[in-house]
């Protein structure tokens, strides 16, 4: 069951969406694309949070954190944050900004590997744009 959307973190996302960060925008523009089928969301409310990016098919949130997250108060909070998506199943994924300035499509596929992985382990098909088209004629053996 998905964690509750507060009105507070609907309104942040939504305020969010419109003021990306330039490392969040360079990751959108792969991330828009469903790179090897999978969806992702930007800017997604999830409970009293806002996750950069979210793959709801993985449970994943991907967080870009740039150098505010260095700081010791904003480590404890990223730390009880991830603690409250864990507790709700959400695996959080934290890229440093600094990678994404310097090889946002090396980041992609590093995230689409790690999906890759999570669905696997999770036993769940690949996305319906990548499985075998299969017609009821190649089923049935008709020609």
């Amino acid at each position: 069951m998905r964690p509750q959307k507060s009105a507070k973190s609907v309104q942040l996302a939504k305020r969010f969406r419109r003021e990306l960060t330039k490392p969040e925008l360079l990751l959108w523009q792969y991330l828009r694309a469903s790179p090897s089928g999978h969806k992702f969301r930007k800017q997604h409310p999830a409970g009293p949070y806002v996750l950069d990016f979210f793959c709801a098919r993985a449970n994943l949130a991907i967080e870009v954190d740039g150098n505010a997250h260095d700081t010791e108060m904003r480590a404890a909070s990223d730390v009880a944050r991830d603690t409250w998506l864990a507790a709700h199943r959400i695996y959080t994924l934290r890229i440093p900004a600094v990678d994404v300035l310097k090889d946002a499509a090396d980041v992609t596929n590093n995230i689409i590997i790690i999906i890759d992985d999570r669905l696997a382990h999770f036993g769940k098909a690949p996305p319906s744009s990548l499985r075998d088209a299969t017609s009821p004629s190649q089923v049935d053996g008709e020609e």
